[in-house]
């Protein structure tokens, strides 16, 4: 076969290399290479050899910024000098920052900004002083909300639970858990052991009667979140306002079926949340 004109002009020409199979006694090996004599030569790359010459190489060695003799782009040489302008920086004049430009993103909407200043000055000289009802019961009181890990279970199992032990005290609750026949109650009860620990560790809650605290308490009745009457002796008892459930994370098993096949199940958890306060708010 004698090269054509059209096969010399392509520059990504390779020489061809037959592929032989080769068998064996134990079977066949696979496919070797065997390199014959290439029928078709490289051509010359003209716009190669002319960049080669043009690019001088570097004597100094390496400066820290330069590129290395087998780069890929082009030196200054080759690509031409750079303008003076550029090279001196007087080219273009350093433009000061302009405070307008600025306040698009730092104040972007300064008449609601103005507004809701004002409003919140009015409200302080109306109220002279004085704190809402949810500010003074967030300095009288200690709140403690605490999450649990999660548990295997579903959403709507684990919501009987939380909706048994809202309103109870602390202890009451455990002891509900304690004596309940659902799977998630032992994990539930494990729950409101460490959120009655967190509270007496961090916020000091639930450690009973100080001396010359609380001597002025009396016992109270109060209506809990279930309608029932309780009798507060102790302003110390901790009880638990809220009790609310979440989705938690999704566990993959892998479920073997028939012929091979594979099947991924998704294994619900579940997260409760518990917020607990003093009775007497102390």
């Amino acid at each position: 076969m004698t090269p054509t004109a059209a096969s010399l002009a392509q520059p990504s020409a390779l020489p061809i290399i037959s592929y032989t199979s080769r068998r064996t006694f134990f079977g066949n090996l696979g496919w070797s290479k065997k390199k014959k004599t290439p029928e078709a030569s490289i051509p010359v790359d003209h716009l190669r050899d002319e960049y080669l010459k043009k690019k001088k190489p570097s004597t100094s060695g390496l400066v820290r910024g330069d590129l290395a003799s087998s780069s890929i782009f082009e030196d200054e040489e080759v690509a031409g000098p750079k303008p003076a302008a550029l090279k001196d920086g007087g080219g273009q004049a350093i433009i000061a920052r302009n405070p307008a430009i600025m306040a698009a993103a730092l104040d972007p909407d300064p008449s609601s900004r103005q507004r809701w200043e004002r409003k919140m000055v009015i409200r302080e000289i109306t109220r002279r002083g004085r704190l809402s009802k949810s500010e003074v019961i967030k300095k009288s009181e200690r709140v403690l909300v605490s999450k649990s890990h999660n548990f295997q279970t579903s959403v709507k199992k684990l919501m009987r639970l939380a909706q048994q032990v809202a309103g109870k005290t602390v202890e009451e609750a455990i002891v509900q858990m304690r004596f309940s026949k659902k799977k998630a109650a032992r994990d539930v009860r494990g729950h409101l052991e460490h959120a009655r620990n967190e509270a007496i560790v961090r916020r000091g809650m639930g450690l009973g009667k100080v001396k010359g605290e609380g001597s002025g308490f009396h016992p109270v009745k109060i209506v809990t979140k279930d309608g029932k009457r309780v009798k507060v002796s102790d302003p110390t008892n901790l009880y638990i306002e809220q009790a609310w459930v979440g989705k938690g994370d999704y566990g993959i098993t892998p479920d073997h079926r028939a012929r091979g096949q594979i099947n991924m199940m998704q294994n619900p958890s579940t997260r409760k949340y518990s917020r607990c306060r003093p009775e007497g708010g102390v």
